[in-house]
């Protein structure tokens, strides 16, 4: 995260507590021309506890910057919001993603473990079309959860 110093995230974490901070970051999170301010609000989001965070992650991980949908797909993790599902299980099926960002996804899916997400991660575990370091990932992850 580079010029992101601990100051700065403090100064941000303790701004969740007025009520327009969440929308500060949120705002900072979609609209900033940096990307790592992005990033820092995008982490500052995921650590807020906050569902009104959700929809801007979600819409973070579909953006160009593979850093952004990955840490965007981390707070999603932190937040475990059932509304992110279907968002973490693109990331997880594109085969284009970084392999990094998928295996992130299959830990956010299992972390939240609603039916969908399980039933995804279930599917892709034993697809032999897909990548095998990628479906022992997932193994893992199902016995980290205990649900395989």
């Amino acid at each position: 995260m580079g010029m992101i110093s601990d100051k700065m995230i403090d100064e941000w974490d303790s701004s969740l507590s007025r009520t327009d901070g969440i929308y500060r970051l949120i705002e900072k999170t979609m609209n900033s021309s940096s990307p790592n301010v992005r990033i820092w609000a995008i982490v500052a989001l995921g650590n807020s506890g906050d569902p009104r965070a959700v929809r801007s992650l979600i819409t973070c991980c579909d953006d160009r910057n593979p850093e952004i949908r990955l840490h965007a797909i981390d707070s999603l993790r932190n937040l475990r919001s059932g509304r992110s599902v279907e968002a973490l299980i693109n990331r997880l099926r594109d085969r284009n993603e970084l392999p990094e960002n998928r295996q992130r996804a299959a830990s956010a899916l299992a972390t939240i473990r609603s039916f969908s997400a399980m039933l995804e991660l279930k599917n892709l575990h034993t697809d032999p079309d897909e990548d095998e370091s990628l479906r022992s990932f997932i193994g893992a992850e199902l016995e980290r959860v205990k649900l395989w």
